[in-house]
Formats: C-alpha cells, sequence, structure tokens
C-alpha cells in the first residue's frame, strides 16, 4: 500500500472525530451540516478503500505511534470490519444528505452545531469499535458512540424522547460496566489487552474462574447494547421519539456493531478456549433468537405507532443475525452476517421513508397515515420496496439472507425443519405488519388535508429511492456483501478447536 492508503484504518476514526469540535464553532445556517456530510462522506470514501484492501486478499493493520502490538494500540480491519464500516459510514451519508430539511423542522438551528457534533462523535465512535483491536480502546470507543447517540436521540422536539434516552442510557451503562468488568477479570489474567495476544494467553487460564465469569459478564453485556431478546427494552421507544433521521441513522448500524464485538469475543477470544463453549453458544442464543423472532414480530402486527412497529421489527431482525451465528456452522454465520448488511439496507430505507411522511402527515399512527400514498406516491412505492426487502421477498437484498439462512438450517437435517418452519412463520408475520401500513397509507380514505407548506424535500425523496434500489441490487447481485460475509465467517470460524 502507498503511504496514504497505511493510514486509513486510523483516518476512518480520525477524520470525523477531528472534524466534531470545528462543527460547533460553524455558526453560519447550512455550514455545521456540509462540514458534518462533507466528513461523513470521506469516510465512507475511506471504508471503500478499506473493502478493496480486504478483497484484494489481505487485512488492514495500524500501529498507532508504530508501537508494536501487544503493547502498543493496533487497529485491525477485515472482512468483517470492513462490512460494518462500509453500514456505518454509508447510513450516515445517506442520513444527512437526504435528512437536512427533517433535521432543520426538528432542531432549534441555533443547537444545530452541537447536534452535527453529536453526530460525528457518534461515526467515530462506531467506526472505532469496529478497526479497534484491543477491548479497552473498544470500551473507549463504545462509550463515546453511546454518549454521543444520547445527545441525538433526546434532540428531537418530543418530550417522550428524554424518559426514552435516560432508560438507554441506564441498560447501555449497565452493559458496558459488565463488559468493562469481564474485561479487566481477562486482564487479571492474562495480563494483555490485545484481542489476538488475550486468545493467544488465554487457553493457559481457560478452566479458570475468572475467565468463566468474564466470558458471562461480557457476554450479557454485549447482548444489552446489541438489544438482544430479553434485552431489548431500551429500543424502541429509543426509536421511536429519537429525531427521524436520528432513527434512520442507529436503527441502520447501532446495534450491529455491538453483535460485531460479541461475535469477535465469543470466536475469538473464548471459542477456542472453553471446553465446549459452541454448545454453550448455540444453547444460549439460539432459544433467546426464536423468542426475539417470534415475540418481536407479534408485537409489530399490533403496534399502530409505525416507527415503534418497526423498531419491534428490529428486535425480530436481530433475532435472524443471532440465529445464524447460533449455528456455529460457515453458512450459518453467513447468512447472520449478510443479513446485518441486508437489515441494515432495507431499515434505513424504511426509516427514511417515515422520515418523508412526517414531513406531510400530523402524526406517525396509522390513523394519522390514511390515504397518503396517494398525496406522496413516490414515498410509497420506496417504502414498499423496502417492505417488500424485509419480508424477503424474491428479487430483493432481504430474501438472500433468508435463503441462506433456511440453507443453513437445511444443512442439520430433520432437526433443522422447526428451524425453518420458524423462518417462514415470522416472513408471514412480517407480511401481516408491513401490510398493515401499506393497508393504511394506500386504500384507507385520507380524512385531513396536509398543513400548507407541507412538502418533501426532492433531495429526500432522491435519496430514498437510492436506499430502495440498493435493496433491489443486491437482491439481484449480492456478490459484495456474501464475499465479505463468507470470508468473515471462515475467519470466525477458523478459531474454533
Amino acid at each position: 500500500m502507498n503511504t496514504l492508503a497505511q493510514h486509513l484504518p486510523a483516518l476512518q476514526v480520525v477524520v470525523p472525530m477531528l472534524v466534531a469540535p470545528l462543527v460547533v464553532l460553524l455558526r453560519p445556517r447550512g455550514l455545521a451540516w456540509a462540514a458534518c456530510t462533507a466528513a461523513s462522506l470521506l469516510a465512507f470514501a475511506i471504508a471503500v478503500q478499506l473493502v478493496k484492501v480486504v478483497l484484494a486478499g489481505g487485512t488492514a493493520n495500524y500501529l498507532m505511534g508504530s508501537w508494536p502490538a501487544p503493547y502498543g494500540i493496533e487497529l485491525e480491519v477485515d472482512a468483517l470490519s470492513a462490512l460494518l464500516l462500509l453500514i456505518v459510514s454509508g447510513a450516515s451519508v445517506l442520513a444527512l444528505i437526504g435528512g437536512r430539511r427533517s433535521i432543520d423542522l426538528q432542531i432549534d438551528v441555533g443547537r444545530q452545531p452541537y447536534f452535527y457534533a453529536a453526530w460525528l462523535l457518534a461515526l467515530a465512535g462506531l467506526s472505532g469499535i469496529v478497526v479497534a483491536a484491543d477491548a479497552f480502546n473498544i470500551f473507549v470507543f463504545m462509550e463515546i458512540s453511546s454518549l454521543a447517540s444520547y445527545v441525538l436521540i433526546s434532540g428531537g422536539p418530543d418530550r417522550r424522547a428524554l424518559p426514552s434516552v435516560f432508560k438507554y442510557l441506564i441498560m447501555g451503562t449497565i452493559g458496558a460496566t459488565f463488559y468493562l468488568i469481564g474485561v479487566g477479570l481477562i486482564y487479571m489474567m492474562t495480563g494483555t489487552l490485545n484481542l489476538a495476544d488475550m486468545e493467544f494467553r488465554i487457553h493457559e487460564v481457560a478452566d479458570q474462574r475468572p475467565i468463566l465469569a468474564a466470558a458471562g459478564f461480557i457476554t450479557v453485556g454485549l447482548a444489552l447494547k446489541a438489544a438482544i431478546f430479553p434485552l431489548h427494552v431500551w429500543l424502541p421507544n429509543a426509536y421511536t421519539y429519537a429525531p427521524h433521521m436520528v432513527t434512520a441513522f442507529l436503527a441502520a448500524c447501532s446495534t450491529k456493531v455491538s453483535l460485531y464485538v460479541l461475535l469477535r469475543f465469543d470466536f475469538f477470544v473464548f471459542q477456542e478456549n472453553l471446553a465446549g463453549h459452541d454448545v454453550q453458544f448455540a444453547m444460549y442464543l439460539m432459544p433467546l433468537a426464536i423468542l426475539a423472532i417470534l415475540v418481536g414480530s407479534a408485537v409489530a402486527m399490533f403496534e399502530r405507532n409505525i416507527k415503534r412497529l418497526l423498531a419491534f421489527s428490529s428486535v425480530a431482525q436481530i433475532g435472524y443475525i443471532m440465529l445464524g451465528a447460533s449455528f456455529v456452522t460457515v453458512a450459518g454465520l453467513t447468512a447472520g452476517i449478510v443479513h446485518i448488511f441486508n437489515h441494515a439496507l432495507a431499515k434505513g430505507a424504511l426509516f427514511l421513508a417515515v422520515a418523508s411522511f412526517a414531513m406531510v402527515a400530523a402524526g406517525l399512527r396509522l390513523e394519522d397515515l390514511r390515504g397518503i400514498a396517494r398525496r406522496m406516491p413516490w414515498t410509497f412505492g420506496a417504502f414498499v420496496v423496502a417492505g417488500l426487502s424485509l419480508i424477503g421477498i424474491p428479487g430483493t437484498a432481504g430474501f438472500v439472507s433468508k435463503w441462506y439462512l433456511i440453507s443453513a438450517a437445511m444443512d442439520f437435517g430433520v432437526s433443522g425443519l422447526p428451524l425453518v418452519a420458524i423462518i417462514l412463520v415470522s416472513s408471514l408475520m412480517a407480511v401481516v405488519y408491513v401490510w398493515r401500513i401499506v393497508e393504511a397509507t394506500c386504500f384507507a380514505k385520507a380524512t385531513d388535508e396536509p398543513a400548507p407548506g407541507a412538502r418533501v424535500s426532492p433531495i429526500l425523496v432522491t435519496v430514498l429511492w437510492f436506499a430502495a434500489a440498493a435493496n433491489i441490487y443486491f437482491g439481484l447481485v449480492p456478490d459484495l456483501p456474501l464475499t465479505l460475509s463468507g470470508d468473515a465467517a471462515k475467519g470466525l470460524l477458523d478459531h474454533l478447536p
């Protein structure tokens, strides 16, 4: 790699982190948004370059201060990291480009520089979690992204966001504390924080109780951060009452990054060193994944607030990801990881459509959206495309991951048939709650006229259709996410005993 390319893993974090304090100083209207968007675009370009490095057959490593690992801080990007970086930076770019008018309507002009600074800190923190190769810096970046997310969620005009973000803060703090306790126990027993060095040393003390306790603390703590059922209670209200573009950004990537760290620890650090950990992992995750899929989908079927409905749908989709991981096979992990990417595409597009509806409708309950499809046909069309992807209709990205998930379940023979049935039933449940939205917006008679001056930004509609088209493109040409997901799955399973 050339000189600049060697620094890409560090620049992925440094660019948004350095621009964040500068944004606070940009008082003229629009400059803060422009600087934040430019930083996000640069971060996305860096992520694309890192994907090219990974696809060329390597990993991108960076030693901070040229101190060799494990003594210094190391950054590392492999197939799994590269896929997550694409999701995080891409979600930020689409939400910012399409959401300027939505943010102007929901955030006071005087507070916008602080809002955009928090946005960039959230982007830097999420990217830092993905590229960090040591356990403590993962915690540092986790706290940066969490604190910034609390600011973003509570920054809107809805006062109900304050108790929602307080619940999120409490749950997030408990999760981070559990994670830090686990890391402390491992450091006490191994004397290292570097993940690769930790994996090498931990086998010498694998049968000691502190290591077993560390595995429990870290797994539960990260499950809280990732909103794995039944530790998801903070997620529905946080998504519902946050500013619409914040929901579009965080719903596409926030929980996926925590799932990434969970997979890193359970496969890279613990998998080879704790006897029967693959069985423990499956026995712990598979029942929770099944419950998440069924309960999340069932609650979504009866929700009337469209954002809350889609939030419970996210709980179910996280269940799909964890179900694939619980198979502990290349096929299962590939299905779970590619669903991280595909769900980000679908849910990001859906929440962008919700932001468009909110500019015209009086509210976001189903009765507030009656007949709105006739006033917003382009927005409605993009919403339907993203909804079909969420269901898993052939020709969309969602179908690819569900097909791979069903194929992975069928590899278990007769014992996999109940899992296939659960996947199919939950897809039918998705049809029900997506259809409820379509029925209200398209077929119900409108009772209210739009407010004077209510209109949707053409830029938002363009971005929305770009996201919807991506669901179709990656449903027909899924090579990129499948290649990265397959390489990531093989890399995780290389650490099996």
